[in-house]
């Protein structure tokens, strides 16, 4: 097993086999993750958000092999352009494919993704865009959610996303995960499927 530093990242979850570190960049904060497979060295990053240049060096020190893009919001790709133009697979599903510059593969629901020992299972969530989707992680309460799913609620559809399926999302995709799930989100702090599936009538009330 071998562990990764870089100082420009906070290592926010290690356990047998696995990695998980942070960055936040970009006018609206965008969290950044990498996870890492200890056991190979291999890594996945997922969304590539925003200062490119820190993200590079990010990759090349943590062993990044793919970009996964939860969705296509402008906010959340913008240092696609530069990591593919240095060697990276950007991958998106085909729904918000055509919201990207350009990317190289396409992601599907259920698809299995594998990342040196670990294996990353796609979850297609609708609402947020019409393309959003989250990753588990096999063997690990991890859940990378996007802007599907925050502390206090589900993320915002009024730029091209629906409410509705959104909620529907929700309800059927992701909590039926266990309680102990622990969210990264897109934007913000880490919450978990136990916190937040009790609030879910209460958001349809409020309508948002």
């Amino acid at each position: 097993m071998t562990t990764a530093t870089d100082p420009a990242a906070t290592l926010i979850w290690s356990a047998t086999g696995i990695e998980v570190h942070n960055v936040v960049v970009g006018p609206f904060e965008n969290n950044v993750y990498v996870a890492r497979c200890t056991e190979t060295g291999d890594a996945v990053l997922v969304d590539a958000a925003n200062e490119h240049e820190r993200l590079l060096e990010l990759c090349r020190t943590l062993g990044v092999r793919r970009v996964l893009e939860t969705h296509g919001h402008w906010d959340h790709i913008q240092a696609v352009p530069e990591l593919r133009d240095a060697g990276y697979d950007v991958a998106v599903t085909a729904a918000d494919a055509d919201m990207l510059p350009s990317y190289d593969s396409t992601i599907a629901d259920g698809d299995v993704i594998e990342v040196g020992r670990l294996l990353l299972h796609a979850i297609h969530t609708p609402g947020h865009t019409p393309g959003s989707v989250c990753f588990t992680v096999e063997g690990t309460p991890l859940l990378f959610s996007g802007d599907t799913l925050f502390p206090g609620g589900p993320g915002n559809t009024k730029n091209g996303g629906h409410f509705g399926t959104i909620m529907r999302s929700l309800d059927e995709r992701l909590f039926p995960l266990p309680d102990d799930t622990v969210v990264l989100p897109g934007h913000g702090d880490r919450t978990t499927i136990g916190a937040e599936r009790p609030h879910l009538q209460e958001w349809a009330d409020r309508g948002w």
